[in-house]
């Protein structure tokens, strides 16, 4: 090769050379973090992602709670007037325990509307879901509906037998408004002869 060709190729610039290394160096760091900015965002999606789910479910508890919270008002609302009720219908019930058994003719009338009193209200509270517990003697104690306000040691019932009724009990749908309150047997005490 001849001078002149030799000055027709172009000569390489160091510095040409060294900028394109720069940016060669540049892309590749530009690469690796646009990795770590694509990691970050996709930790960030699913972090949301999970945040939006629980969120999500909480709305649904919180939904379901208050669905069930307004079914229970509706169905239990009158618990509290109902037992104050109760007390007005042991109230009757008594006035007609304690009734002669010979009346005068002109309490008969008086006699027959508080007995009509006691069975409208009792109508009243079954309408409204409000039912009677009214065990019979020799039944078996059962705790969910029953309240023993005494024992009696006995050889005429079986014990854990109701013996005696107080005062009947009521439920409220399927809740226990009150127990009926029972006297319950209780088996006679073995004396052991302790005598040799």
């Amino acid at each position: 090769m001849s001078q002149e060709q030799t000055n027709d190729m172009p000569e390489e610039n160091p510095e040409v050379q060294e900028e394109e290394f720069a940016e060669d160096a540049f892309a590749g760091q530009e690469d690796a973090g646009a990795d770590d900015e694509v990691a970050a965002l996709k930790a960030e999606v699913a972090d949301l992602k999970d945040r939006l789910l629980r969120a999500v479910a909480e709305t649904e508890n919180v939904r379901r709670r208050a669905e069930k919270d307004k079914a229970d008002a509706s169905a239990y609302g009158v618990t509290n007037f109902a037992r104050d009720m109760l007390n007005i219908s042991d109230n009757l019930r008594r006035a007609l325990d304690s009734m002669p058994e010979k009346v005068a003719d002109d309490l008969k009338g008086f006699i027959d509307g508080v007995d009509m009193t006691e069975r409208e209200l009792l109508n009243i509270l079954e309408r409204h879901g409000i039912k009677k517990v009214n065990p019979e003697v020799g039944e078996p104690f059962d705790h969910k509906f029953h309240q023993a306000m005494f024992e009696t040691p006995t050889t005429e019932h079986v014990p854990g037998s109701i013996m005696q009724v107080i005062a009947p009990g009521y439920v409220i749908k399927d809740r226990l408004l009150r127990p009926a309150m029972v006297g319950v047997a209780k088996g006679e005490v073995q004396k052991v002869d302790t005598e040799v």
